[in-house]
């Protein structure tokens, strides 16, 4: 008995655990996610290490001998034991801590992640964040980020993250201004700069507006959005910008063409550090919320 208690394992006292709770083996072997038949020949191991029976086999089920109840309880024991002190470890596990330095454009930031950066400091006083923002590409191989929020359809194949959004794109004007029956034929446009030329949407402005027409470029979202609120001209916004913005009104539905995806970024290296992964599993499950707005769907009435 000495030397078989030397070779039981806590899986061991786990089944016995389980066939007493169970008071029959395929139970048993369900809930310790195994087959019957292993169930049975390790019980059966079990009880020749011991030398004893540890059940007594009924139609109705299997019972406990007297010293498959020292076993048992034995067992119930040390599942407690266990549990007691992996709930204590993990209150005890370090909040994730130190800085984090996410790169985004202008208007990322102030019309989408800023309450969400926010709510994510409230729930995480030792992480500190450090904003980068424009709209050039930052390498996170030389840590001049360690997180990027990203609207593009082609992330770079050297980082690792989720796609959190699809981004979509309307048309629209001050809502102070009669809107034109025909904005292509009509209307003062403005659009964005040479910065971001690749766009479809700035191609569409400057392949179909005329050129007499095109009131203005600015190099950035958050700039543009002033500009069409200004009454400067018309012009393509994504529509968590644009429709949350009380001086503009859409025009038309969203273009599907024109929409990127909305990509959370970090470098191989850093995806397991609890700071970042914290980080970004925050900002995902918030953009997933306001994804009907980031998507289109939820245009103001």
């Amino acid at each position: 008995m000495k030397d078989a208690a030397r070779t039981l394992a806590w899986d061991d006292f786990r089944l016995i655990n389980a066939v007493a709770e169970t008071r029959g083996l395929p139970a048993a072997a369900a809930r310790l996610g195994v087959d019957h038949s292993t169930v049975f020949r390790r019980l059966r191991h079990i009880e020749t290490l011991l030398g004893m029976p540890l059940f007594e086999r009924h139609r109705t089920g299997y019972t406990l001998t007297a010293a498959g109840e020292e076993m048992a309880a034995l067992a119930a024991r040390v599942d407690e034991d266990i549990t007691a002190v992996t709930r204590r470890l993990i209150g005890q596990a370090p909040a994730p801590s130190g800085e984090v330095r996410i790169a985004t454009s202008d208007s990322l930031l102030v019309d989408l992640l800023m309450p969400m950066l926010a709510r994510f400091r409230a729930a995480n006083r030792s992480i500190r964040l450090d904003l980068v923002v424009g709209n050039v590409a930052l390498n996170l191989s030389r840590r001049d980020a360690d997180v990027a929020v990203r609207a593009t359809d082609t992330p770079p194949e050297t980082l690792v993250g989720r796609r959190a959004a699809r981004i979509a794109w309307a048309l629209y004007a001050a809502a102070a201004m009669p809107p034109p029956a025909d904005p292509v034929a009509e209307a003062d446009w403005v659009c964005l700069g040479d910065n971001l030329g690749a766009l479809r949407v700035v191609r569409f402005a400057r392949g179909t507006v005329p050129p007499e027409r095109l009131a203005g470029r600015f190099d950035t979202v958050l700039g543009l959005a002033h500009a069409i609120a200004a009454g400067i001209g018309v012009g393509h916004l994504p529509c968590f910008v644009g429709d949350i913005w009380p001086g503009l009104v859409r025009l038309a539905p969203p273009e599907p063409d024109y929409a990127a995806d909305l990509w959370l970024l970090t470098h191989p290296d850093l995806r397991h550090t609890p700071r970042i992964r914290t980080l970004m599993d925050s900002l995902a499950e918030q953009i997933a919320a306001q994804r009907p707005l980031i998507e289109g769907q939820r245009p103001r009435g």
